[in-house]
């Protein structure tokens, strides 16, 4: 299903209009911290007696009606690699308050000690997907001062929303009404509609040469190989395409001073003029 065009988030009337009885669970993420619909979405998922699944692998400290990410689906994904506040190299979480799914994810995630030494058969897999005790460790000390971390990630976006204004014929930084606080998993740039996909790589070459990390975001799943495979269908996703191909991933962490991010978004605005022409309204 499609996305919405503000928040980037699944839109739940598209997703209700591609329910199938075949459909066994909805999956929706919150977009780049922001969150998803969510009251909306839990609607559908019990009207249609649904599995819910949130992916929150871009949205940690983010809230949505008094509630932070990672409470509304029947599970939750939390991701600890970068470029996300609580990064371990390697890893995630899965929430949930299902005493029979937090079972079976135990039992993906690692072997019983008591089961070690013999054979034993089972219904399911073991995945061995367990984090290592040493990344492990990492993350439960981040995790003491992961406050700390996202208000300086905070001001860092502060820094980003006062200089990306002078920059011409961008999307808006855009927060929905339900949602508390949104933070960023990374700075994100729309540019208008005078650049095609061509010119967004273009201007993240010129980053490139200039020092910046720059990064096109993202690829949609339904351009990726798997996807291709099954032959599933991307007419229907224009505003999913439309994004895709006009998103700019600055870089964004929580050691990024003022200076520094002056010097990106002037960089970036160089780069657009040097490739871009014509109006700069985005639509």
């Amino acid at each position: 299903a499609d996305v919405d065009y503000w928040s980037g988030c699944l839109a739940p009337d598209k997703l209700a209009a591609r329910i199938t009885p075949a459909t066994q669970a909805l999956v929706a993420a919150n977009a780049n911290g922001h969150p998803a619909a969510w009251n909306e979405l839990r609607t559908l998922a019990s009207q249609h007696g649904l599995l819910l699944i949130e992916d929150s692998s871009e949205a940690i400290g983010s809230t949505y009606r008094g509630r932070v990410v990672g409470s509304f689906g029947d599970c939750a994904i939390l991701d600890f690699t970068q470029p996300g506040p609580l990064s371990c190299s390697q890893g995630a979480l899965v929430l949930t308050d299902d005493i029979d799914l937090a079972s079976k994810l135990r039992l993906l995630r690692n072997r019983r000690l008591s089961d070690r030494g013999s054979v034993v058969a089972g219904g399911l897999p073991v995945a061995d997907a367990g984090i290592g005790e040493l990344n492990a460790a990492l993350g439960l000390a981040q995790w003491t001062r992961l406050d700390d971390i996202l208000a300086r990630r905070k001001a860092v976006e502060a820094h980003y929303l006062k200089v990306i204004q002078s920059f011409e014929g961008i999307k808006p930084p855009y927060v929905a009404p339900d949602v508390d606080e949104v933070h960023w998993f990374l700075s994100l740039v729309h540019l208008g509609t005078r650049f095609s996909r061509g010119s967004r790589d273009d201007i993240v070459d010129d980053l490139h040469t200039a020092g910046v990390e720059a990064a096109a975001y993202c690829l949609p799943l339904h351009r990726q190989a798997r996807y291709f495979d099954n032959q599933r269908p991307s007419q229907d996703l224009w505003v999913t395409d439309k994004l895709a191909d006009r998103a700019l991933a600055l870089p964004f962490h929580a050691h990024l001073d003022a200076e520094e991010v002056e010097f990106i978004v002037q960089t970036a605005k160089d780069a657009s003029i040097n490739v871009g022409a014509g109006s700069a309204i985005y639509l």
